[in-house]
């Protein structure tokens, strides 16, 4: 049995810390440009983390399902145990976006855990019943197939290959499939049909899974990490001249591009934690990275009770909580900017706090 791979759980941490800071500004009219995703094509700091996630969940499942399985009993309760999980996550995500109001009639049928719980699902049956190079295969078989039907299939009224808001063919799927219930009215950047290249997103993670189990001695790892995820940047980038890299439409561009981007960062973690054993600086991060799937729910939670509640502002007018606490404790003496900025600091401050507890007590929710 493989012992835990702490560089791992520390780039859990960061790509869950950073989710949270970049989910919390203290008002949405004040963030700074890294902060914030790219209005459309392009990216920023902040749209490499989602991806960073899915791709961590595909290195972890490497490790979880190594060792293969030739009891049938077995293998059944381990299909039963993936499909558990998966549905627990979908399920706390239709939690969350109905939360507080619980309106059935426009809740969010997708968002960020049902794309984990999706992804979670399809990349670990795949990677059950495939060899190495069936993963891969099946990776780049999605992507070049999401490829094809965005750019080759026509959108009534748009034709084929416009990768506009509102004519691009993922949008065209789920206004008709997910009417009434996305983000937004025509289009939601976790779609069903742009969860097709995030699976291959999981798949590269199981991919460089197997690689960290390898024989290959651990600065050879770190090396072709790098090396990897360098030619993996490039190719991104390429593709993106007839592709565009995209979040909102998770294009194949972007998932190449920010899976070399996401081997860069554990290939960095790889190398001071396992390589040159310097563990101390990842504390706060391996604390993080033990509930990430917990501090994700519970901050969301949170955020969303503090916007229910009202209470009177200075003009007489009922504003939320959220915004009094951003206006009154941080606003006030930092400005809007920075004050904003601080909030989400604070958020990240405090949800380390709470999951420091946790670890202190050796609790570590498992979903």
């Amino acid at each position: 049995m493989k012992e835990r791979l702490i560089s791992l759980d520390a780039f859990r941490g960061i790509t869950i810390a950073g989710m949270i800071l970049v989910n919390n500004p203290g008002s949405w009219s004040y963030v700074y440009g890294p902060l914030s995703h790219a209005k459309w094509h392009g990216w920023t700091p902040t749209d490499l983390i989602f991806p960073f996630f899915l791709f961590i969940i595909g290195v972890a499942m490497s490790f979880s399902l190594f060792q293969p399985i030739e009891d049938a009993t077995a293998r059944k309760k381990l299909y039963l145990k993936i499909v558990r999980r998966a549905l627990i996550i979908y399920g706390l995500g239709l939690f969350m976006a109905a939360y507080p109001k619980f309106n059935l009639s426009t809740l969010r049928l997708v968002g960020v855990l049902p794309r984990i719980a999706i992804c979670y699902l399809v990349a670990s049956l795949i990677t059950l019943n495939t060899s190495i190079r069936g993963q891969a295969g099946v990776a780049i078989g999605l992507l070049i197939l999401y490829w094809g039907l965005m750019k080759l299939v026509p959108v009534p009224g748009f034709g084929a290959g416009d990768l506009s808001v509102d004519g691009n063919f993922a949008a065209y799927i789920d206004s008709h499939l997910l009417h009434g219930h996305m983000w937004k009215a025509n289009w939601d950047p976790e779609g069903l049909l742009s969860t097709i290249p995030a699976i291959a997103t999981t798949l590269l993670g199981v991919l460089t899974g197997h690689l960290l189990h390898s024989r290959l001695d651990k600065k050879d790892i770190a090396g072709w990490m790098f090396i990897v995820g360098w030619v993996a940047i490039l190719v991104g980038l390429f593709w993106d001249i007839v592709f565009p890299i995209n979040k909102s439409l998770w294009t194949s561009s972007y998932v190449v591009f920010t899976a070399g981007a996401a081997l860069q960062l554990l290939g960095f973690c790889y190398w001071l934690i396992d390589v040159k054993g310097h563990t101390k600086w990842a504390r706060f991060a391996v604390i993080y990275g033990m509930n990430s799937i917990t501090v994700f729910f519970l901050s969301g939670i949170v955020v969303r009770s503090m916007i229910w509640i009202k209470i009177a502002g200075p003009d007489g007018k009922s504003i939320t909580l959220y915004t009094w606490i951003y206006r009154n404790l941080f606003a006030s003496w930092a400005g809007a900017m920075n004050g904003s900025l601080a909030f989400a600091i604070a958020n990240v401050l405090f949800w380390f706090g709470m999951m420091a507890i946790l670890y202190r007590k050796r609790i570590f929710i498992k979903i």
